[in-house]
């Protein structure tokens, strides 16, 4: 129970202020005129304006509140080493009884686990949670049990009390980890990159532990196996063999005695891109869609274009002498002889056999295909002509034969049932119902000789053909009409996206694989995508990083693409073979940021620690005795750690009671003003 004078003003306080001021400027006006009763008239004043301060005796009933001691255990996976668990549970349960001794003191107990998605451990986040919901006047100190690697530093509260840890682990622990330093995410296909490792020893390292073996493997093939120094950069050059995703795996063999294997591995995924896409752009006359195909290829930053047009064929006799033409010689023998190799795709737009490029030129470049080149027709009447390019040695490889008829008549493109399922024409025309597209106007009638007929034109006759030769892809178009979507004839058509599309499959983007199997990492799941023209589509076989195998089945959300969603267990890299396609994707990083620093340290918390006066107790040296210690003070010493008490208070009651009840104001107030008179009239 204490008591207090409080003060509960009448009027606004400027008006008990002005009150004041008054009656000591009247005082002293009194005093200087040596007027008598002037103590008197002050003193009256004075009376007044205590009066309105509303002067009261208050008595407040209080009761006393405990201390709170929060105790913060973690159990992250780096606690799960060696015999961290154990310590960090005994020492725990040890703690919380001896705080539970200690007079008027209460404990608060917070576990801490993994943060998600591989956030490592959040101690200090859980610390300043925990916090918030406590008054902070009544924590007299916070005591973590940890190994000390936490990744939430920054997020350290403003402690009133002193922080102490209690560091698990052993003084003999040590560890080897594999560190990727420097790695792209993207590599120019058949150029050599540089990727930079090293292999660490942390902790108490034994004498007589040697080097590393570092294994070495690319899109889960056979491992390759080296020996390599510890404590050094290592430069590994690497050339990435295909495009699209390489996965990559680094493992180092266990040392025996270290804490865990969990961080000898690394994933390193890179994206293979090609520097220049190189295209041979042939036309053999000029014509209204030879403008699409330039377009459509210059267009593209990537693609180097070279591209001839033939403008005057040799037998033509027009009378211009020699003189006044202006023609560049076409370099048929360096093109498709000496560089042919050098394209990723050949266009003949329009073009037959004139005598420009040889029989010997035309085998050259179906040799050129079969060694995994690619090259596109685009057919006009000239294929369905005696000149036509299939009545060359390129005809062996290229899938529709013209029967020698022109079809000019109008009608509208549509995808066919496998066109709905090949990635080239997939989703360009709704499933059911005819397309929204202009018409053309002229077909050339082939009849396929293999390949896929993705699109069909009057009749149901091909209108654009794809195949597979050897190693390299042939493409046919049979129109030349293409150009009066891009003029928006009728409302157009999708001609840059399908023209698009088909330059890429035939230059082998994966992502336009009609027979493939990918993956996609998201967080903790994997989507799986098949894609098939066939439908004969089984279950997924997925490998886990311990080598556990088990099945998903793959739905078809739309023709020909097949989807299934895994949830990985654990982080590391996962191998998936469904029939003869078989991929490797790496869920998460092979070694969890939890594994990343696992020697236990207080190093990290040591500034934090000393701002609060307390500091780092190890399991190891036993249960330290509790002292009680003043706000600013030192908090650990030999053998014991300190807490400081708060000493806080809860009101409950409050009372008060005026020290100037009205009558006794009003007594004293007219009293002093009756004697100030009366000396007055005495003088």
């Amino acid at each position: 129970m204490t008591y207090e004078i409080a003060f509960a003003p009448l009027v606004p306080l400027w008006v008990v202020f002005g009150v004041a001021a008054l009656a000591l400027a009247v005082t002293a006006l009194a005093y200087v005129r040596r007027l008598s009763g002037w103590i008197l008239r002050g003193l009256a004043l004075g009376v007044i304006a205590a009066a309105l301060a509303g002067p009261a005796l208050q008595e407040e009933t209080a009761a006393q509140l405990s201390d709170i001691v929060l105790l913060v255990e973690d159990r992250s996976a780096s606690q799960r080493l060696s015999d961290r668990a154990v310590q960090t549970a005994e020492a725990a349960e040890a703690m919380a009884q001896r705080l539970a001794e200690r007079p008027n003191t209460e404990v608060r107990r917070i576990t801490v686990g993994d943060g998600p998605d591989n956030a490592g451990t959040q101690l200090m986040s859980a610390l300043a949670e925990a916090i918030a919901e406590e008054p902070k006047a009544r924590i007299a100190g916070a005591i973590l049990l940890s190994d000390g690697r936490l990744h939430d530093l920054p997020a350290a509260p403003d402690l009133p009390a002193p922080l102490h840890l209690m560091l698990s682990g052993q003084e003999t622990d040590w560890d080897r980890r594999l560190v990727v330093s420097n790695a792209p995410a993207f590599a120019i296909l058949g150029e050599e990159i540089t990727l930079t490792l090293r292999v660490e020893d942390q902790g108490a390292v034994p004498s007589g532990v040697g080097p590393a073996e570092l294994s070495v493997s690319v899109d889960g093939a056979p491992a390759r196996t080296v020996l390599v120094p510890v404590g050094q950069d290592m430069e590994l050059p690497v050339t990435l063999s295909h495009a699209g995703r390489n996965v990559i795996e680094f493992k180092v063999t266990a040392a025996e005695g270290e804490l865990t294997d969990r961080n000898n591995s690394a994933l390193v995924q890179m994206n293979g891109v090609r520097d220049r896409l190189s295209v041979l752009l042939v036309s053999g006359v000029p014509h209204a869609g030879e403008r699409t195909w330039r377009n459509l290829l210059k267009s593209d930053s990537s693609v180097d274009l070279v591209h001839f047009t033939i403008l005057r064929p040799p037998e033509k006799q027009d009378g211009v002498p020699v003189t006044e033409l202006s023609l560049i010689a076409f370099p048929t023998r360096e093109l498709f002889l000496e560089k042919i190799d050098d394209f990723d795709l050949i266009i003949f737009d329009r073009y037959k056999r004139r005598g420009i490029l040889p029989a010997l030129y035309l085998d050259n470049v179906r040799n050129y295909i079969e060694n995994g080149g690619a090259v596109l027709v685009s057919a006009g009447p000239d294929y369905a002509s005696a000149e036509s390019l299939f009545r060359s040695p390129l005809g062996e490889v290229l899938p529709g034969e013209p029967t020698a008829r022109v079809l000019e008549e109008a009608y509208v493109p549509r995808v066919t049932e496998t066109g709905q399922r090949h990635p080239v024409t997939e989703g360009l025309a709704p499933l059911e119902g005819d397309p929204d597209w202009g018409r053309w106007l002229r077909q050339i009638e082939v009849d396929p000789k293999g390949g896929d007929v993705v699109m069909s034109g009057i009749d149901d006759l091909p209108l654009l053909v794809l195949d597979r030769v050897g190693e390299g892809r042939v493409a046919l178009l049979a129109s030349d009409q293409a150009w009066l979507w891009g003029r928006g004839f009728e409302g157009g058509g999708p001609q840059l996206e399908l023209l698009r599309r088909l330059a890429h499959w035939m230059m082998g983007e994966p992502e336009l694989e009609e027979e493939s199997l990918t993956a996609e990492a998201i967080g903790q799941q994997i989507r799986v995508v098949r894609r098939s023209l066939t439908g004969d589509v089984g279950a997924v076989t997925v490998t886990a990083p311990d080598g556990s195998e088990s099945e998903a089945t793959l739905e078809e959300v739309s023709p020909g693409h097949y989807e299934a969603l895994i949830t990985g267990d654990e982080m590391g890299l996962y191998r998936l073979a469904e029939g003869e396609h078989k991929i490797v994707i790496g869920l998460g990083p092979a070694a969890p940021r939890e594994f990343e620093e696992t020697i236990a340290s207080g190093d990290l918390l040591d500034p934090v620690l000393a701002a609060t006066g307390g500091g780092v107790w190890r399991m190891t040296d036993g249960l330290p005795s509790i002292r009680d210690v003043r706000p600013g003070r030192p908090a650990i010493g030999r053998g014991w750690i300190g807490l400081t008490p708060r000493d806080a208070s809860e009101a409950r009651d409050i009372s008060r009671v005026p020290l100037l009840p009205a009558w006794a104001v009003l007594l004293v107030i007219s009293a002093l003003v009756i004697g100030a008179w009366l000396r007055e009239g005495r003088n």
